[in-house]
């Protein structure tokens, strides 16, 4: 009887878990609410035709469901997306909807109940960053099972990871490009990883962190972006130059203050690694100029 909340950190493939879980029950993944700071009721329940309101009144007719109402006419999950980011009144309308399975619409009067078919519910994602933007309260959390969806425990199990999907993006996407070899794989998942937690792999050295996640998700798109640099513009094979630019887009977004972690990085990390990296480092640095 209780909806499905998948929570994690930006790029945990929580839209992309939701989206396979309602092609698998459902047969359809597109009935969808993307949850923002500017959703309204209307959004996420029903709104008018409001020609036909003013011609024949309130009635089935005029009566323009959205994805809340068509899950529960059709008996098919709802995606929320994004749920902590909706103000509060929207969140807490969820409550009655989940516990009794039913809508009320007033206008159209004792006609207006519509019950929802076997087969209705609601999976929301929320992110872990936009915790405190509009928290969910104890009532609707506990019309939820929360599953939380972590980042790969280990640097060999996001390599993975990010092999498999950039593997299946190169087909689908005709780069035109050879597969990163795992030594490239393996800069890209470490670069991140010691960004993203603050520290060395071995721990020996701490590091300040970027503003951007700097996720999974990410790595497979620069790894994707550098093999269409190495296909439109070199030889097929992902070159140093390719992935620096592809690392500067990423580590570096808006704020000042990533481009002094970027450059302390470069300096303290990846100039002292040896041979092995001594050419990423020039070519991440020549771009940082």
């Amino acid at each position: 009887n209780r909806g499905l909340m998948l929570v994690g950190e930006p790029g945990t493939a929580k839209t992309m878990l939701s989206e396979l879980l309602s092609a698998a029950i459902s047969g359809v993944s597109t009935n969808t609410i993307q949850g923002t700071a500017g959703t309204t009721e209307d959004m996420i329940k029903y709104s008018w035709n409001y020609a036909l309101l003013l011609a024949k009144g309130p009635s089935r007719e005029a009566l323009v469901p959205a994805p809340l109402y068509v899950g529960m006419e059709r008996g098919i999950l709802t995606r929320f997306e994004e749920i902590t980011r909706t103000p509060a009144e929207i969140q807490d309308s969820l409550i009655s909807v989940l516990s009794d399975k039913v809508l009320n619409v007033p206008e159209l009067g004792d006609e207006g109940f519509l019950f929802a078919k076997p087969g209705f519910n609601v999976i929301g994602t929320a992110n872990t960053r936009d915790k405190g933007v509009n928290e969910m309260s104890a009532a609707l959390k506990r019309r939820f099972n929360i599953v939380v969806l972590p980042a790969p425990e280990s640097l060999e199990a996001e390599m993975e990871i990010v092999k498999s999907r950039v593997a299946q993006l190169s087909g689908s996407l005709d780069l035109n490009a050879k597969l990163p070899k795992e030594e490239v794989v393996e800069k890209v998942c470490t670069i991140f990883r010691e960004l993203r937690k603050g520290a060395t792999l071995d721990g020996k050295q701490k590091l300040k962190s970027t503003s951007g996640v700097l996720s999974t998700a990410e790595a497979i798109s620069l790894l994707a972006g550098s093999m269409a640099l190495a296909g439109s513009f070199g030889d097929g094979t992902i070159t140093d130059y390719d992935l620096a630019a592809g690392l500067q887009g990423a580590v570096v977004k808006d704020d000042s203050k990533d481009q002094n972690v970027w450059e302390e990085y470069l300096e303290n990390i990846m100039k002292k690694r040896g041979a092995k990296w001594l050419s990423l480092y020039e070519e991440c640095k020549e771009l940082n100029r």
